[in-house]
C-alpha cells in the first residue's frame, strides 16, 4: 500500500514545514500540501507524498530538515487507504477566493459567489484545487492582467486539474489548449471542463513539453500559463519563448522567492522582459512578455 508522510500543528508551524520541505524536495517533485483539519481548535495538516521506493529515506531527510530549523512536529510515515484519497480530502475544503474567482468542490455547490466567476474542480489525482498559492496566485494574476490584455490563443502548460484552463475559458470565452504529461491529469481535466460546461473551448492534449502536434496546430499562442517548477520552467525557456507570439505574454508560477533571479535570467536570454510579479501565501508568480 502506498505510503506518505504526516503531521498536525498550528498554523504558523506547518505552513513553515511546508514551505521549507518543499524547497528542500523541489529537484525530486514530491508533492507538499498544507490544509485545516479543525478551525475551531486552529489545527493544520501536512502531507509530503515521496516515490514509493524511497519513504524511508524521504522520512529521516524530513525529519533531520524540520530538526535543524528547531520544530518538533510529529512527523510520520502513514499508508494511503485503497480509495479517492484527494477527493476525500476536499470535502471539507472551504471555497477560495481569488482575483475574480471562486474554486469550490461539488460539496459547495450552489454557494453564493458574490458576483465572481464559479469554478468547480473535483481534483481527483490532478494537481490544482485552488487551495495551493501557486494556483490562487495564477487566479490573481490572471484577473488583473486579462482587464487590459485579450489574448487570442491561450495555453495552460502543465494544466493539473484544468483550473486555469476552465478560468481562462470562463473569463474570455476563447479556446484554451490544455496540455499535461500525465494521462491521469488530462482525465479529470476533462471531467472538470464537463462539470464547468466549458468542454466547447478547452482542448486538451497528453503531451511531454512542445512535442505534440497541437502545439504546431494552436501556436503561437498569446498567452501561456505555465504552473509547474522552477527546474523544468528554466529548462524550457526557449521553447517556451519560442511558442509565445510576438507581443504574447508568459505567465510562470509554481516559484519560490528565491528563485525569482535565476528564472527571470533564464528567460532574459530569450528575449523577455519581466512585466510584474507577485507574491501568494509565500509563492512566486511571474508575468513575461
Amino acid at each position: 500500500m502506498p505510503q506518505y508522510l504526516y503531521a498536525e500543528g498550528n498554523l504558523e508551524e506547518i505552513q513553515t514545514a511546508a514551505k521549507h520541505l518543499e524547497n528542500v524536495f523541489e529537484e525530486d517533485g514530491f508533492a507538499v500540501s498544507n490544509f485545516e483539519i479543525d478551525e475551531d481548535n486552529g489545527l493544520w495538516a501536512l502531507s509530503l507524498y515521496p516515490a514509493e521506493e524511497g519513504v524511508t529515506d524521504t522520512y529521516k531527510i524530513a525529519l533531520a530538515e524540520l530538526s535543524a530549523l528547531s520544530m518538533q512536529i510529529p512527523l510520520k510515515i502513514k499508508e494511503l487507504e485503497d480509495e479517492d484519497w484527494v477527493s476525500k480530502s476536499l470535502e471539507g475544503l472551504s471555497p477560495v477566493e481569488a482575483g475574480r474567482f471562486v474554486v469550490h468542490g461539488s460539496h459547495d455547490k450552489g454557494l453564493n459567489t458574490k458576483g465572481r466567476i464559479p469554478i468547480q474542480i473535483n481534483a481527483g489525482q490532478a494537481f490544482g484545487t485552488g487551495h495551493h498559492g501557486t494556483t490562487a496566485g495564477c487566479l490573481k494574476i490572471i484577473s488583473e492582467e486579462l482587464r487590459s490584455y485579450s489574448p487570442c490563443r491561450i495555453l495552460d502548460l502543465g494544466t493539473g486539474s484544468g483550473v486555469l484552463a476552465i478560468a481562462l475559458a470562463k473569463l474570455l470565452k476563447q479556446e484554451v489548449i490544455a496540455t499535461d504529461i500525465d494521462p491521469i491529469s488530462i482525465e479529470t481535466t476533462n471531467e472538470n471542463i464537463r462539470i464547468n460546461g466549458v468542454h466547447p473551448l478547452v482542448k486538451t492534449a497528453v503531451a511531454t513539453g512542445f512535442s505534440h502536434s497541437i502545439f504546431k496546430e494552436k501556436g503561437p499562442f498569446d498567452l501561456i500559463v505555465a504552473n509547474i517548477l522552477a527546474g523544468p520552467l528554466c529548462q524550457m525557456a526557449p521553447e517556451l519563448a519560442a511558442h509565445t507570439s510576438v507581443g504574447g505574454r508568459i505567465i510562470l508560477s509554481g516559484l519560490l522567492p528565491h528563485q525569482r533571479a535565476r528564472v527571470i535570467a533564464a528567460y532574459r536570454t530569450q528575449g523577455m522582459r519581466l512585466i510584474r510579479s507577485i507574491t501568494q501565501d509565500g509563492w512566486l508568480v511571474l508575468v513575461l512578455g
